[in-house]
């Protein structure tokens, strides 16, 4: 079956990277060994060849795999980019982008509300390398490029980042990085494929927990990077192969089995989470919402012009900022479970002290993530539970 590169999105979820399936099998099969073997020496050598990624034969799953070079495929043609890496996390992809962008003596710079781990990595591993880093707010160009130094190497990105929401310009801040040699990675979990590409935008390098809206059951840890040819070159050779935080089979046949109904999903948490938006709004125990699909969201220009459609993860600033409250409102959730990660099926609660860039003073956010329940439901358990926020 050859497929046109310009197929939507539903259909390279289907079809794209599964031409060879053997036995004419519709799911395609799990390749479930360690390594492969060759019939002469010259395959065997062929297959180390690092020159064009796309012609490289396995030669052991800890680098490649057939059943992981199909999520590869679906994944790069999703986010346009030439080349795409599984990985066994999302901070193993997050990781490797980041190392493959730093030398001793580097700079970062880093949106503030970035994934928590990710900001973990670099502010608490990086300094071992002699790696500095600063953070900015991220709404602001301006800022973002005034931070920048002579020994910056990396600009690290989260449009819409965690929690807040906010977004960073991609257009701006990639051409500015152009200029200057500056590598760009962002992590696009939030919006996934199916809703945003940043290579497009002129990022370098996307990033995934694909655990998250990609995977979509609650069922696999994974990850994903996507670039082009030429970086994924160099990643084969230095951190994807060196570091080995790359995918096992089976987590790659759960992956792609999740990727199959992405679309659906994704369009479902759109409309899901503007509903629980809207409803939060009318609450008198909530001060305000974080949303990226908000009509009022002060960077809405921004934020159609990068993305197709929002997500269903969103949180609020309760009006009471009492810890003990905020708990029990918690404790007292029943569809909506106390736990990290999103993206599945399930709706999740997690209440965050916090205290952003430009904020006076700390406050309590709770973030809430919309699964697949009805929305009434939803609300319901919501509303029984603010009976302890008021």
């Amino acid at each position: 079956m050859a497929l046109d590169p310009q197929s939507h999105p539903e259909t390279i979820l289907q079809h794209w990277g599964e031409e060879n399936k053997p036995e004419g099998a519709v799911v395609p099969p799990i390749f479930q060994n360690s390594l492969f073997v060759f019939e002469d020496t010259w395959s065997f050598q062929n297959s180390f060849s690092l020159e064009d990624p796309t012609q490289r034969k396995h030669n052991y799953s800890r680098v490649s795999n057939p059943t992981l070079e199909i999520a590869e495929e679906k994944i790069a043609a999703l986010e346009k980019t030439e080349a795409a890496k599984v990985f066994g996390s999302g901070m193993a992809a997050i990781s490797a982008a980041i190392m493959s962008s730093v030398a001793q003596g580097s700079h970062v710079v880093c949106v503030d509300t970035a994934y928590g781990p990710t900001k973990q990595f670099i502010q608490d591993y990086l300094p071992k390398f002699g790696v500095r880093h600063t953070y900015v707010e991220g709404s602001c160009t301006e800022e973002i490029l005034d931070a920048c130094l002579p020994e910056t190497s990396l600009i690290y990105l989260e449009s819409p980042s965690s929690l807040l929401f906010k977004f960073q310009d991609f257009r701006r801040v990639t051409q500015f990085a152009q200029e200057k040699g500056i590598t760009t990675v962002t992590d696009n979990s939030y919006c996934s494929p199916y809703f945003q590409n940043p290579a497009e935008m002129g990022v370098d390098m996307v990033v995934h927990s694909a655990t998250k809206y990609l995977g979509g059951h609650s069922d696999v840890v994974a990850g994903a990077l996507a670039c082009s040819h030429e970086r994924m070159t160099k990643l084969l050779m230095n951190e994807i192969s060196l570091l080995g935080g790359g995918m096992a089979p089976f987590p790659a046949w759960l992956l792609i089995r999740g990727m199959r109904t992405l679309a659906l999903r994704m369009r479902y948490a759109e409309s899901a989470g503007h509903r629980m938006a809207a409803w939060l709004g009318s609450r008198s125990e909530v001060a305000r919402v974080f949303h990226a699909g908000d009509a009022d969201h002060p960077q809405r220009e921004l934020a159609t012009s990068q993305m197709r459609g929002s997500s269903s993860l969103l949180s609020f600033e309760p009006v009471c900022q009492e810890e003990a409250k905020i708990r029990a409102f918690a404790d007292a959730l029943h569809l909506f479970q106390l736990g990290v990660s999103w993206g599945g099926f399930e709706s999740l609660c997690v209440p965050i002290p916090m205290q952003p860039m430009g904020w006076n003073e700390p406050r309590w956010i709770i973030r809430l993530y919309v699964g697949l329940e009805n929305p009434e439901d939803l609300e319901a358990d919501l509303s029984q539970a603010f009976e302890h926020l008021r």
